[in-house]
């Protein structure tokens, strides 16, 4: 994959962060930079850490591949992941779920640390993905880096200032990045090989 395809695919699992950030931007009675670089500090390692995770199961998976079938096989199951991705935000943005906006004096560092844990297995799924489509994973680990910094920040501070009614545009527009990182893969990678 070329780096603007992966930076697309990277956008649309960094717009999922945007939007939980925005919302924990509405609850805080205001945003210290002490407690915002802590959740960049532990978004940005729970990314790395989940990416790397998926990048070695697919290595563990494909040490056998050899057979154009097989990678083959290993394409399409990484197509598949991102359109899966890219429709899970779609559903989040239908969903719409509602959150009592209410202000908070002091954050839960912890809860925090144990809401990213459960969704970070999605992390985890595009880091096979990528192992799978055999990119540069250094290239990938300093794009998840620097993408995730900006939406934690920007997300916070868009809460922070207008609420949390922007969340659905994040699902929406992380949504259709994905889905056309999907479609992508299918496009360039799968149909060479039929």
């Amino acid at each position: 994959m070329s780096v603007v395809e992966e930076l697309i695919i990277i956008l649309g699992i960094s717009l999922d962060i945007f939007a939980v950030m925005e919302c924990q931007g509405s609850l805080v009675a205001r945003v210290e930079r002490k407690q915002l670089t802590a959740f960049c500090g532990i978004l940005v390692a729970g990314q790395v850490f989940a990416l790397g995770i998926g990048d070695f199961i697919s290595v563990l998976l494909c040490r056998s591949i050899g057979k154009k079938g097989d990678i083959f096989l290993g394409q399409v199951v990484a197509a598949a992941i991102f359109l899966c991705l890219g429709v899970r935000l779609f559903l989040k943005a239908w969903r719409n779920e509602r959150i009592v906006e209410r202000r908070e004096e002091k954050f839960d560092v912890l809860e925090f640390v144990r809401l990213y844990a459960r969704t970070s297995i999605f992390t985890l799924l595009t880091g096979l993905a990528f192992g799978f489509l055999e990119s540069s994973m250094w290239i990938i680990l300093i794009l998840i880096t620097i993408m995730t910094v900006l939406v934690t920040v920007s997300g916070m501070y868009t809460g922070y200032r207008l609420g949390f009614e922007h969340k659905i545009k994040a699902y929406l527009a992380g949504g259709f990045l994905l889905v056309v990182g999907g479609m992508n893969v299918i496009i360039s990678r799968i149909w060479e090989l039929i």
